[in-house]
This record gives C-alpha cells, sequence and structure tokens, in this order.
C-alpha cells in the first residue's frame, strides 16, 4: 500500500510538505502543489482516514441506524441526514436493525469500537437495554422517529397521536362506521401512538366499531395477510386504516385480487406518504411524513452537538403530520 512517505520520496519533498498539499493546499506554492498531487495520481496515494482521526482524537463519520431499509420511509429520512451530513463536510454511514433488538444492540456495540462522531438512532424497543450500554461510551446519538422521553439527548419526530386522529377522523367522516385499523407490533412506540390516535378520534363520534389487527411486520406481505383477515370479519369492515403505506399497499393487493372494489367497497388509508402511495393502482390517502426533513434536521441537531462550539441544549423536535387524500377513500352516503 503506498504511503506518504513513497510520494514524498518520489516527489523529492518531506513528508510535512505532503501532508500540507493533502490538508491545507493553500499553505503550499501551485508549483509544488502541482508536483506532489501529479506522483498522487501517479501512485494511487489514498490518505488513512482513521489514522488522521487517531491523531486528532475526533471522527468525521456520522452513523444512521434505523429500524427497516425495506421501508422507504426511511430511505427518505437517510437521504436528509445525509444531505446534512455532506453540507458539514462529514461521512455518513446507515445500518439497519431490521425491527430486530439483537441486530441493533451489534450495529450499536461495533459503532462505539469506531468511535464514530455520533449516532441517529431509531430504536427498536421502548426499554432498550442496548442503548444505555451505548449511552455510556460518551458519543452523543439523537433519536429518530422517536420522542425522547427524558433529557438525555435530542429528538426528532412526528406527533403520531395526531396522525391518527387524523386518518380515523378522515374514515368518520365519509361515513363509514365498521373500521379496522392494521397496526404492527405493539413494541414499537409509534405503532402504539397511531392506534391510540385512532381510539380517541373514534371515542368523540360514538356509534363506530374498531376491530384492530396486529401485524408481525410493518410490511407487504404482512399487509397482504391482513387483507386477507378482513375479508373473513363479519360485519366486513368498509374501511381499514394501516400503520404504514406498505401495509396499505398490500391490503389493496389482497383485495385486487379477492375482487373487492377500493374505495367502492373498501376505502384504504396509508400512513408516511411514501412516493408509492400516490402511484398505486389505486392513488392511497396517507398520513404523510416530512421524512427527509426529519432526516435532516435530526443530522443538524447531532452535528451541532459535536461540533464543540458553544454550549448544546437537548432539544424535542415533534413535527405535526398531514392526511393527503387521493383516491382510495371517498364520501359515503349516510
Amino acid at each position: 500500500m503506498v504511503g506518504i512517505k513513497d510520494v514524498a520520496r518520489r516527489a523529492g519533498v518531506s513528508i510535512g510538505t505532503v501532508s500540507n498539499v493533502v490538508n491545507r493546499p493553500h499553505v503550499v506554492s501551485a508549483v509544488t502543489r502541482s508536483r506532489v498531487n501529479a506522483v498522487i495520481e501517479e501512485l494511487g496515494y489514498v490518505r488513512d482516514e482513521s489514522a488522521r482521526q487517531l491523531r486528532a482524537g475526533s471522527s468525521r463519520t456520522l452513523a444512521l441506524l434505523v429500524l427497516d431499509l425495506g421501508n422507504p420511509f426511511f430511505v427518505d429520512v437517510a437521504r436528509g441526514a445525509e444531505e446534512a451530513a455532506h453540507d458539514a463536510g462529514l461521512n455518513m454511514i446507515t445500518c439497519n436493525s431490521a425491527q430486530r433488538v439483537d441486530r441493533e444492540s451489534s450495529y450499536l456495540a461495533m459503532l462505539a469500537e469506531q468511535r464514530v462522531r455520533g449516532v441517529l438512532l431509531s430504536p427498536v424497543g421502548p426499554q432498550d437495554e442496548s442503548l444505555e450500554a451505548f449511552g455510556r461510551s460518551g458519543i452523543p446519538y439523537v433519536l429518530v422517529d422517536r420522542k425522547a422521553t427524558t433529557g438525555e439527548c435530542c429528538s426528532v419526530s412526528v406527533d403520531d397521536v395526531l396522525g391518527g386522529a387524523l386518518a380515523a377522523r378522515h374514515l368518520a367522516e365519509q361515513g363509514h362506521t365498521e373500521i379496522a385499523f392494521v397496526n404492527g407490533p405493539s413494541v414499537l412506540v409509534q405503532c402504539r401512538e397511531r392506534e391510540e390516535g385512532v381510539r380517541k378520534a373514534l371515542a368523540e363520534v360514538p356509534g363506530h366499531h374498531l376491530s384492530v389487527l396486529e401485524v408481525a411486520a410493518l410490511d407487504v406481505a404482512s399487509g397482504r395477510d391482513a387483507g386477507a383477515r378482513i375479508l373473513g370479519i363479519s360485519p366486513r369492515p368498509t374501511a381499514v386504516f394501516c400503520a404504514n403505506d406498505l401495509l396499505a399497499l398490500g391490503v389493496l393487493q389482497a383485495m385486487v385480487g379477492a375482487g373487492v372494489r377500493v374505495p367502492e367497497d373498501l376505502a384504504i388509508v396509508g400512513y408516511d406518504d411514501i412516493e408509492f402511495a400516490s402511484a398505486a393502482a389505486v392513488p392511497l390517502t396517507s398520513v404523510r411524513q416530512p421524512a427527509a426533513r426529519i432526516g435532516e434536521t435530526a443530522a443538524r441537531l447531532l452535528i451541532e452537538e459535536t461540533s464543540g462550539e458553544g454550549e448544546h441544549e437537548h432539544r424535542t423536535v415533534v413535527f405535526s403530520p398531514e392526511l393527503v387524500v387521493r383516491d382510495s377513500t371517498r364520501t359515503r352516503r349516510r
């Protein structure tokens, strides 16, 4: 592997000069800089970033650990976070816990060993022992898509209780009285809060019956399974709200396959408003979360905390969701 000594020897300059060309080119004359850069390109020299970080005592790498990279919502969160990191001259690595506590714990341990600058984290469980252990490493972290319950860190999330209420009120206003809610694993705070919002909203309007179907994962396959279960409910619901858009797309597939018309026989509402929601065979009504903005805001809070400039105060940022109405719901006659 080509080292800085090899470059200095070939260019006929000192190691310090090569270091300046790489790190502080403005202090080196144009002629010398040109000669050294030509040798760097010729030899294929690449700076040893890990060694530089060890000498400097700080990392230029942030990490993002999300629940499920198969969900486009988290891809958009990652896009926003990466943009903020890039603007700050930092690197971003992304890890996927796949909604598994063991994988989350393993990744957090690895990130602590690597001494990353900070971590953006969407935790799997509400009481997370692996997060407590990571906190003892001294590496700052920001919760993403989860509201902090203590003052130990910053967090950026959406008001999921409000989001669930928006969906339920919309269906009630369309005249639906038999409503199903397809929810994800109860270990996820987001799922519990969306159900709380649904129940609160329907409690305000008597005469509604709610069927809750919990699935093991927030994906399309689980949505198809939930759709098959909905077909067996008697009396069959005339509307369904799903805890995310992937579940809603799976329910839609199941209904189309069974010859059930959407929205004439069954209205469907999703959550997240991913790009595929508007592009579905029947465009989905969905509760929109500002995913990219969530990621960007969380990254900027983490960058501020790790910059070492001035006093940092932990902040809890909560965005308001927005209902986006499309063809999968419509007004029903009362």
